[in-house]
């Protein structure tokens, strides 16, 4: 029998080991599903060295000017958004131009970032937990003092004009 020795062995997380940072994006001209793919990506863990995907390796993510994306193509008209009331019929439509123009413009984001997060487990309900959408450009979490990630500044296909 062979023995493995101590540096070949995969590393494991562990819940206590893992520092959160706090992030905060501007989120004025970014494209919804590059900007959710980072933001999914973030709060996972996925950009650490020492990710682990059975344990909540992810940092917290604020995103502002939530109503200020853009989508690409015809897709503000052309998205639709479905539910179900649970009444016989009871199907609801909405598109994106309609919910970004509305009340709760930061559900785009929301539901594009849960959407790329593994699907209905207590694991993906507590990272999703770590992220907070807002409409303006104020936020709360000044206190945290969230780092700057400037998403238009990876790659130009990021940020529309």
């Amino acid at each position: 029998m062979r023995r493995t020795s101590a540096a070949s062995r995969t590393y494991s997380a562990k819940p206590g080991e893992v520092e959160a940072k706090w992030w905060v994006i501007d989120a004025e001209g970014l494209v919804v599903g590059r900007l959710a793919a980072l933001i999914a990506m973030r709060l996972r863990g996925k950009h650490k060295a020492r990710y682990t995907p059975h344990v909540d390796c992810g940092d917290h993510v604020v995103v502002v000017n939530a109503e200020k994306v853009a989508l690409t193509g015809k897709k503000r008209q052309d998205k639709t958004y479905y539910w179900h009331t649970g009444y016989p019929g009871g199907i609801k439509e909405r598109t994106a131009g309609k919910i970004l123009d509305g009340r709760f413009p930061e559900r785009v984001i929301e539901k594009a970032v849960e959407r790329m997060l593994p699907k209905e487990s207590p694991l993906a309900r507590r990272q999703l937990a770590k992220l907070r959408v807002y409409k303006g450009p104020e936020h709360p979490h000044a206190a945290q003092a969230p780092e700057k990630l400037d998403i238009a500044a990876l790659n130009p296909k990021n940020a529309r004009d």
